[in-house]
């Protein structure tokens, strides 16, 4: 027994001391939001002198308020998460439950995708937006997430679909039902924590996309929050007080999302068989 407790007693340390490791960069940061430039290279975690400067700052940077950037941002961020878990439900649902001609060959080319990188198709997907007339929209953005909402995202779901037995399916045959209404009735409610796994994913994604956002974005009223950002560093100078104040606010949504959704994340991870 007290072998056993000196064993607990060390792992609790351990475990402690890593969290401490882990979450001391985020502390310096929220401290660090809360002082005076000049103060930033002091060694000192805790403030010599309180100041909202930063935020006040930073709020209001470039003539257009954060108020903006985060209303794009959310707009954004909903569309594609709406889209993702709709039509990637839609796609996981025919590729684990229906058969059809060429099933595994298109489901394998579906999975092939996810090894090519993003820069290998960004300057044909750039050409045909800038022929269709959609640069400077949030198209580019949101239309991807409705056309499948990415084969990431499908062989998620595909995974908890085969996990589904399949006698739910012909019990809702025998009682009329066709394959919309088992998909709708049956399936999708059973899906709820794969749907907030897949979610979750896809909002912190976008909400932290910079790269797509600073390709197809020009104007400065459609941009945002990781753009708005930027647009503290130029080349003369980097506004370091309001970038981690304004930084800081951004990561908070992303973090909230996570916290309260966490145990259905935690089981949808483990019901797909993610790992990592």
């Amino acid at each position: 027994m007290k072998r056993k407790t000196i064993r607990r007693g060390v792992t609790y340390f351990l475990l402690a001391l890593f969290s401490f490791v882990m979450a001391y960069p985020i502390v310096w940061w929220f401290f660090a939001s809360f002082k005076h430039t000049y103060d930033l290279a002091d060694r000192s975690l805790w403030p010599k002198e309180w100041t909202l400067e930063n935020y006040r700052e930073g709020w209001t940077m470039g003539g257009l308020t954060f108020t903006t950037f985060y209303k794009n941002t959310i707009f954004i961020t909903l569309m594609n998460v709406i889209g993702t878990i709709i039509t990637a439900g839609l796609v996981a649902y025919g590729f684990g439950r229906l058969n059809f001609k060429g099933k595994n060959i298109w489901f394998a080319i579906l999975m092939i995708t996810m090894m090519l990188p993003s820069q290998v198709t960004v300057i044909s997907q750039y050409i045909m937006y800038n022929k269709l007339n959609l640069t400077d929209t949030y198209v580019p953005l949101i239309l991807p997430h409705w056309c499948g909402g990415g084969a990431f995202f499908v062989f998620l779901l595909v995974q908890f679909v085969r996990g589904v037995p399949r006698d739910l399916d012909e019990a809702a045959k025998i009682d009329g039902c066709g394959r919309w209404r088992i998909y709708w009735r049956i399936l999708f409610p059973i899906m709820k924590p794969a749907f907030v796994t897949a979610g979750i994913y896809s909002f912190i994604w976008s909400w932290d996309d910079f790269y797509s956002q600073m390709l197809y974005i020009n104007s400065s009223s459609k941009f945002t929050v990781s753009l708005g950002l930027r647009m503290f560093i130029d080349q003369a100078d980097i506004k370091w007080g309001p970038l981690l104040a304004m930084s800081l606010l951004s990561v908070i949504p992303s973090l909230v999302i996570f916290f309260i959704n966490q145990k259905e994340f935690v089981e949808g991870v483990a019901t797909t068989g993610l790992k990592g």
